[in-house]
């Protein structure tokens, strides 16, 4: 049977055959190899091959295809920070059921997609960062730096603060420095021609001729309402009248501002710290230069072995009488970003460099000297001083006071965080009730309720802790909520006691409410069929000015008003200048509502364009910056749109 089968298997036929099956079997199996296997992102930006701009994107040809992806925890972390960002602006303005809403995540994952785009851009471009220019950009931040100089410690301290690594550092800012490259020459090359500027000018220079009449504030309508009229503006304005949703909670409150202080650090401690901290207090710069024999990652043992041997054989090279280092390091040395220059690092403070390359340095006894191989995680240095400058660490006793105020806060951080801890673990045990957690705290329980949304009392009107509080899980549960950081030293615990719905109340419970709106209405409608009626004698060819004298209205004139001017008011200048130009000979009219319900009729008598020949040519300078600014943004914003209607964009809804 077998060579039955052999037999009927061989031949061209059957080999071709054989051929086209193998084939998609072949290139489902490389794509998943390639691919690391299931899709696992929020969305993927994909782009075709540069030498191929129109190839398809079906396998197998979507191995050509080049692509960034955005991760699931990139996805949460900016909108984690977008959500901190807005509640520090907002404060208790903040909403946090619009920022949870779709159409606001979708618009942070939109923003993170355009980054991918000019990334993934940028790289098809051959756009890079070089080490030297990833090295200033970290020494003129001012963030990092201490009296306007860089201080490695502060840098260093930063960086920990957010759990950052100098090496996870430096790749996330040469991403963001890669990124911005495009843009920034984009922006660059924007100009602004004389005859935009003309227009501009002429434009925002405006003036105009305006007449205003202010009719007066409209009589309160006392007119009876009728049961048939109440009930109708009450059917029609059913949701006005709803007695809101309320709850009554129960809520435990940590507040490190009313919690006792934790003990002061004794002396021991504080001398411990400075001496494991001394390089903060050092302001010492070394002038650096180095050669790298670097080492792939992942690299086997004879290929480390080779770099190290070639790192030790230049490094006794170095150290001989009259070497020349900077000749070594051009010829030798691996860093594309300091070998051009002889291997010049510049100058180093404590917390710019790897841990085993900065010991290294530091631990130089003098100038002149050379040390190595040192081996970090991008290969085996060489490494030469050339120079030192700076102050050694403080004293002790001079920086005393600092490390005593820093250690006092961290212990009450540190203090705040076991209350915390002790009434989250008492009330995960306890959900039910919040009174063991507060005793198992210190703290005590206390009530509140019922409140809308909209009547809160103190605390508990935070749109973080109302998004609880009225959530229908937390309601239906009645047991503890997570801990609420109202912000890093305050939270609370809440649980819902009590919950009604918004229900709609009859008619004869809300009867007054109904016939005051009807009366206001009224009122509302009176007074701007007033102003319609007289817009409607301005436009029948009546002067504004006749009207408003023959019926006493507030009347005024203002020759030359300027855009922009908040006269009268914001809103009525905008208005003002929001009407049409007027024919020749002929008046634009409008009318506009003011805060207390009066109506302002006014008229366009005039319009004046601006002028260029008459603006300054300092300011004309100044005005053109401000247009090539607001042009280059303009460019940007359509260099990512068009970049992105080139590249495939894949979003996965279902992990958003």
């Amino acid at each position: 049977m077998l060579q039955t089968l052999r037999e009927k298997t061989s031949g061209w036929i059957a080999t071709v055959v054989m051929g086209l099956l193998i084939v998609p079997f072949a290139f489902v199996g490389v794509n998943e190899y390639m691919s690391g296997g299931p899709d696992s992102s929020v969305a993927r930006v994909q782009a075709p091959p540069t030498w191929w701009p129109s190839a398809p994107s079906w396998p197998p040809l979507s191995l050509l295809w080049q692509h960034a992806d955005i991760s699931v925890q990139d996805y949460q972390r900016a909108v984690s920070d977008a959500r901190r960002r807005q509640q520090a602006q907002q404060r208790d303005a903040f909403d946090a059921r619009e920022f949870d809403s779709a159409a606001n995540k979708r618009k942070i994952l939109d923003d993170l997609i355009d980054r991918k785009v000019v990334e993934l851009a940028a790289t098809r471009d051959g756009v890079a960062v070089s080490d030297a220019a990833l090295r200033e950009a970290i020494a003129s931040d001012a963030s990092f730096q201490q009296g306007g100089k860089f201080d490695g410690a502060t840098y260093a301290a930063i960086l920990q603060q957010n759990g950052l690594t100098p090496t996870t550092y430096q790749q996330q800012l040469r991403q963001d420095m890669t990124i911005s490259l495009v843009p920034q020459g984009l922006a660059m090359s924007s100009f602004v021609t004389d005859q935009q500027m003309d227009q501009f000018f002429k434009l925002m220079g405006e003036t105009r001729n305006v007449t205003l009449a202010t009719l007066p504030a409209p009589t309160p309508d006392t007119a009876p309402v009728t049961d048939a009229q109440a009930k109708q503006w009450y059917d029609a304005h059913r949701a006005d009248f709803r007695k809101p949703e309320q709850v009554s909670v129960e809520y435990v409150e940590v507040d490190a501002s009313k919690l006792p202080p934790a003990p002061a650090v004794d002396e021991a401690e504080l001398r411990k710290r400075y001496e494991a901290d001394t390089a903060r207090f050092s302001t010492e710069q070394r002038l650096a230069s180095h050669i790298l024999i670097s080492v792939p990652a992942g690299a086997d043992a004879a290929t480390q072995k080779a770099a190290e041997d070639k790192a030790a054989k230049l490094a006794e090279q170095a150290k001989a009488p009259g070497a020349d280092f900077a000749a070594l390091a051009k010829a030798n040395s691996q860093d594309p970003g300091s070998a051009e220059n002889g291997g010049d690092l510049g100058w180093v403070t404590r917390g710019m460099m790897v841990g085993p390359f900065e010991q290294a340095l530091f631990g130089i006894a003098k100038p002149g000297e050379v040390v190595g191989p040192i081996k970090s995680e991008f290969g085996y240095h060489v490494i030469k001083l050339r120079e030192v400058k700076g102050q050694s660490a403080k004293p002790f006793e001079d920086v005393r006071a600092q490390l005593a105020a820093e250690a006092q806060k961290e212990a009450d951080a540190k203090h705040y965080n076991d209350v915390a801890g002790k009434l989250v673990t008492a009330t995960l045990d306890n959900p039910d009730s919040l009174a063991a957690g507060a005793q198992a705290a210190g703290l005590q329980v206390q009530k509140a309720g019922p409140f809308s949304r909209g009547d809160a009392p103190g605390l508990l009107a935070n749109p973080q802790v109302l998004r609880v509080v009225f959530d229908e899980q937390q309601i239906a549960d009645r047991t503890a909520s997570q801990l609420i950081k109202i912000d890093d030293t305050h939270a609370l615990v809440v649980r819902v006691t009590d919950h009604s719905e918004a229900t709609d109340q009859p008619l004869d419970k809300v009867k007054d409410q109904v016939v005051a709106a009807v009366r206001a209405d009224r009122t509302e409608k009176a007074a701007e069929k007033l102003a319609d009626d007289v817009l409607a004698r301005v436009k029948k060819g009546e002067s504004l000015k006749a009207i408003a004298d023959a019926a006493h209205y507030q009347f005024g004139q203002i020759p030359g008003l300027p855009r922009g001017a908040q006269i009268p008011w914001r809103e009525g200048s905008q208005a003002l200048f929001a009407a049409p130009a007027p024919e020749a000979g002929k008046v634009t009219s409008g009318k506009v509502r003011m805060e207390d319900g009066r109506f302002v009729v006014f008229t366009v008598d005039k319009v004046t364009p601006g002028d260029p020949t008459k603006l300054p040519e300092a300011q004309r300078d100044q005005l053109r910056q401000q247009l090539t600014q607001l042009y280059a943004g303009a460019d940007v914003q359509q260099y990512v749109k068009d970049t992105r209607r080139k590249f495939k964009v894949v979003v996965h809804e279902d992990k958003l």
